[in-house]
C-alpha cells in the first residue's frame, strides 16, 4: 500500500448536511481497502481565481495509504461527483 493525499474544495452553496455527507462518501471510498492517516476539513476559503463563478470553497485535505485500485475509484467517483465539489487533487505522497 502507498501514501497519498488528497484535497478537494466543496461548494459553498450547499447546506452543512450535504457538505457532511460528502465527506463521508469520500471517506467510506477510501476506507473501502485503505486506512485514513490524516482528515483535515480546513473550512470556507477564498479561492485563487473564480471557478464556475464561485470565489470561496470549503477546503477537505485528507493524507491516507491505499492500493492504486481504491485510488482509481475515488478518481471516478470524484469526477462525476461535479454538483458537490468544485476541485481536488490527488498525489503520491512522497515525504
Amino acid at each position: 500500500m502507498r501514501k497519498y493525499e488528497v484535497m478537494y474544495v466543496i461548494r459553498t452553496d450547499l447546506d452543512q448536511e450535504a457538505v457532511q455527507a460528502v465527506v463521508e462518501k469520500f471517506q467510506g471510498i477510501i476506507s473501502n481497502g485503505g486506512e485514513i492517516t490524516k482528515h483535515d476539513v480546513m473550512g470556507k476559503r477564498r479561492l485563487a481565481y473564480e471557478i464556475n463563478k464561485s470565489r470561496d470553497g470549503i477546503y477537505v485535505l485528507v493524507n491516507f495509504t491505499a492500493t492504486p485500485e481504491v485510488v482509481a475509484e475515488l478518481d471516478r467517483v470524484m469526477k462525476i461527483s461535479k454538483d458537490e465539489i468544485i476541485r481536488y487533487l490527488i498525489v503520491k505522497d512522497v515525504a
